[in-house]
């Protein structure tokens, strides 16, 4: 059944309007006409089964039906990854959403290639995934930060799991022990600086970890980082 995130309270009898590009989707695309019944959630209030309770052509209201699942909190599990081409990074948001990543932050490193980027249409596709993948969430992507301001910041009490393709760290499945809140890192297409290296693997809240013994492009080592992670300690298990 189609699946639709709306920023709208969901409670019984709620009536609202999606947005446009929604409205155009569920008309025009899918067809759907009055009576028809979608899924809709909103990150807190749980899943609900809606119905297209008008549709005209300037757009559509949904009814709210009944609720379907309870909200559930997936695991506190960010990713940083620097800034790299723009077809790659939007692979990464999609399937960041699509393997249960609450967060996705946007890092500029010295080696990246920009220091900007289109975090709406970012946020857009992570969206989407969640939409498909069946979640009741929508992971966040922040803007991007240098990466000595984001270490500068660091919140206390959460561990960054850096993906060191140096191939002298730890295999990450038995470096990541118990189920505490973590962060993967993932560097640009070029490598991480090396004083960017030595500073992060000075850092006491840092665990570097190997993907391996080849070299990921930066879309593949987020993947598999991810999967990894999900694996030991998330909600894979």
């Amino acid at each position: 059944m189609i699946r639709l995130f709306v920023p709208d309270p969901l409670l019984a009898g709620n009536r609202f309007h999606p947005t446009t590009e929604q409205a155009h989707y569920l008309r025009n695309v899918m067809r759907l006409g009055e009576g028809d019944a979608i899924l809709v959630f909103n990150g807190r209030d749980g899943e609900w089964r809606a119905t297209l309770a008008e549709v005209t052509k300037r757009g559509c209201a949904l009814h709210l039906a009944e609720p379907i699942r309870p909200q559930t909190t997936g695991p506190d599990l960010e990713l940083i990854v620097a800034l790299v081409k723009r077809a790659r990074l939007e692979t990464i948001i999609e399937k960041a959403a699509e393997l249960g990543a609450s967060r996705v932050r946007l890092v500029v490193t010295r080696f990246t290639g920009a220091d900007h980027t289109n975090v709406a249409r970012l946020q857009a596709i992570a969206t989407e995934a969640s939409e498909q993948t069946g979640r009741l969430d929508v992971p966040e992507v922040a803007p991007p930060v240098k990466l000595d301001r984001l270490l500068d910041d660091w919140p206390g009490g959460r561990r960054l799991v850096f993906c060191d393709e140096a191939g002298d760290a730890r295999p990450v499945i038995e470096a990541l022990k118990d189920s505490a809140a973590h962060t993967v890192l993932i560097g640009p297409e070029g490598g991480f600086a090396p004083e960017e290296r030595d500073r992060l693997r000075a850092l006491p809240f840092v665990i570097p970890v190997s993907l391996g013994p080849r070299i990921l492009r930066a879309d593949t080592a987020a993947i598999s980082a991810l999967t990894l992670v999900q694996a030991a300690i998330g909600d894979w298990r």
